[in-house]
């Protein structure tokens, strides 16, 4: 396997668990990292351990050695940095939302697209074992026809008026809880189901219309600190929502998000009823799938290689009995991501071997997100899907 050397360009809360992941695949090398400044950068190398540190995202793409870049900074600079390392011919993985909206997202495919370069985005939830072997189990007719989706994902590190974060500032986009969370749950569904959403009809809430915002930066789900001094900022995007839902193929569903909930950490859950049986995951019971039946007792599909679809069994690495939970999924995902790359493939030539979601699957996701932030601001309407 040939070697891939990469960079980080934003090493706030996810980048050094994209970095994390990504080493522990045994060959890919993260030879840089950029930052805010040259002081916060060199500080995060020697953190991270990663030898090179860049005060712009600018210098870090002008490096010859790099070839690929995780894209980690706000939403609001998804759109500069990654067309800047489309231009230099970089490889692209990207954190969601891709963009801000669906029309910038649109702007990043085509010039990816044209330069031929490789793309992603981090939707990781789709590479939890069980969450294969459900979609698996769904293609196969296992649960029947599909009739009915719904669960939620629900947070509670916002739950108070002093917690704060980037996210809630006006540069994160018009949605925010269903943009940060919400965007999970639906691509989720959206790919175990191999079913599109096509309507959509939202209900936004906003708990607190002020929250006060540390003079000094804060990272996601920190905490503050008793002598830190605040501001008061207005917050117009949503703290939780809830959201019915039409598919193409005529599914129905429904789902809910909060950042908010008190005691839920990270509590994302989907689960699908067919006219044969049911199954649903829990995010934070990762290694354990309900079946559920009418006329047999219900189940329990514990995550084990041997018991998994022999087709999607490498993407559970440990023995039954030993977890696998959030940082393996994206493990899996960067594998397939950096396997692609290391093997010279083309996004065009070779793209039945793509096993990832793309800059396609991420403005699917803005496209999703626009639709429901309309319909919420609409008073709750039924809102199409504006591809």
């Amino acid at each position: 396997m040939r070697r891939v050397k990469t960079a980080l360009v934003g090493a706030g809360f996810v980048g050094p668990h994209h970095i994390e992941a990504a080493r522990r695949l045994g060959f890919v090398d993260v030879v840089a990292v950029a930052g805010s400044s040259q002081a916060s950068a060199e500080a995060k190398a020697a953190k991270l351990n990663i030898p090179k540190a860049y005060g712009s995202y600018e210098a870090l793409l002008d490096d010859p050695e790099v070839e690929a870049i995780h894209n980690c900074t706000p939403n609001d600079l998804h759109l500069p940095v990654t067309m800047a390392a489309i231009e230099r011919g970089k490889h692209v993985i990207a954190d969601k939302p891709l963009a801000l909206n669906s029309d910038d997202a649109g702007i990043m495919l085509e010039a990816a697209r044209k330069k031929g370069i490789v793309h992603a985005v981090t939707f990781n939830y789709r590479y939890n074992p069980l969450m294969q072997q459900a979609r698996v189990m769904i293609a196969k007719g296992d649960l029947g026809g599909l009739h009915f989706v719904h669960g939620h994902y629900l947070q509670d590190w916002l739950l108070y008026p002093t917690d704060y974060n980037w996210r809630l500032e006006k540069e994160g986009g018009a949605s925010r809880c269903v943009a940060d969370i919400g965007s999970h749950w639906c691509d989720l569904i959206g790919y175990i189901t191999g079913s599109r959403i096509s309507e959509v009809l939202a209900d936004y809430t906003t708990v607190f219309s002020s929250r006060r915002r540390p003079t000094s930066s804060r990272e996601a789900f920190a905490q503050g600190g008793v002598d830190e001094s605040y501001d008061e900022y207005p917050v117009d995007t949503e703290d939780f929502a809830s959201v019915l839902l039409r598919f193409e193929n005529g599914i129905r569903g429904c789902f809910s998000v909060s950042q908010v909930s008190a005691g839920h950490k990270n509590g994302l859950e989907v689960e699908v009823n067919g006219s044969k049986a049911s199954v649903a995951w829990k995010q934070e019971r990762p290694n354990e799938l309900w079946i559920g039946n009418r006329n047999q007792p219900n189940g329990w599909m514990l995550k084990d290689p041997f018991l998994l679809d022999p087709s999607i069994s490498h993407y559970a690495t440990l023995p039954g009995g030993h977890g696998e939970a959030w940082p393996d999924a994206f493990r899996n995902l960067l594998r397939n991501v950096y396997t692609f790359i290391s093997e010279g493939r083309s996004m065009i030539g070779d793209a039945d071997k793509i096993d990832f979601p793309t800059f396609d699957d991420g403005r699917e996701s803005n496209c999703i997100v626009e639709a429901i932030t309309k319909s919420a601001k609409a008073g709750g309407v039924w809102m199409k899907i504006e591809r």
